[in-house]
């Protein structure tokens, strides 16, 4: 049971779920693409906004688990619409793909929610060869949201609907490397941190909404751009650190919220 519970000025908590959140609110009509999707939070916000009737792509690496994730959607809740898409944020060769196939579809975009992520991983390079959680984390996402962008300009412009895009940051922002992101040390093996780097990761995310979200109002926009700190979640992100991912797992009901929280 997550301990803090005092609602704040919206009537919500830290312990509020996203079905409660989202209760009473009409998704019908919208489309949004979730990456991520397969597990932990990118799985519970891919249901409840199916639950809500949006049209939701989720946007996989792993396509047998993105599958089986539709499938118990569908089976949960049998008028969800959920589509599978494969995409590997540590690829730009894939990001570009994905955005070329969603374009082809023809589809509106209303909400783009960039959401997957890996954390504290061992020094290791993209396939672009790039370190990996920067690669990820942030380049992934941005180049994503700018080659979806056009998309959901014109959706928002024609559906007179407010779009929205998401970065799921993290608290970890505030702890980067001393001097914050090492443009010019990206790949420096020698010097790595596995949290200082991930921490350098979240930071672009929440510098992307910031930026991304100063331009859209100065271009007089209908999308707004923001970045979040989900919380502490027991969630498989924890996998690359053996210290923290025992940790979470023997003290995770006392001090870590839940997936549907």
């Amino acid at each position: 049971m997550w301990p803090f519970c005092r609602k704040g000025p919206s009537g919500f908590s830290s312990s509020s779920t996203a079905e409660e959140v989202t209760q009473g609110i009409d998704g019908t009509g919208l489309t949004a693409i979730i990456t991520g999707a397969s597990s932990g939070i990118g799985t519970e916000t891919t249901r409840v906004l199916a639950l809500r009737g949006v049209h939701v792509i989720m946007a996989v690496r792993n396509m047998a688990a993105g599958r089986d994730v539709k499938e118990a959607i569908v089976k949960e809740i049998p008028t969800a619409k959920v589509d599978a898409m494969e995409l590997d944020l540590s690829s730009f060769s894939s990001i570009r793909k994905f955005a070329s196939d969603f374009k082809s579809s023809n589809l509106p975009l209303n909400i783009l929610i960039n959401n997957a992520g890996v954390m504290a991983t061992p020094f290791m390079l993209s396939k672009d060869n790039i370190e990996l959680q920067f690669a990820t984390n942030h380049l992934g996402h941005f180049l994503l949201t700018n080659l979806l962008l056009e998309t959901m300009k014109k959706t928002s412009k024609q559906s007179e609907k407010e779009g929205r895009i998401v970065n799921v940051s993290s608290m970890a922002h505030r702890f980067p490397y001393s001097e914050g992101i090492r443009f010019d040390k990206i790949n420096d093996k020698l010097g790595y941190s596995s949290i200082a780097a991930y921490g350098q990761s979240k930071l672009a995310n929440v510098l992307h909404a910031n930026e991304l979200s100063r331009r859209l109002k100065e271009e007089n926009v209908n999308i707004t751009a923001n970045s979040l700190h989900p919380g502490a979640i027991l969630t498989n992100l924890f996998r690359f650190s053996g210290i923290i991912d025992g940790l979470a797992k023997s003290v995770g009901r006392l001090v870590l919220k839940n997936v549907q929280q």
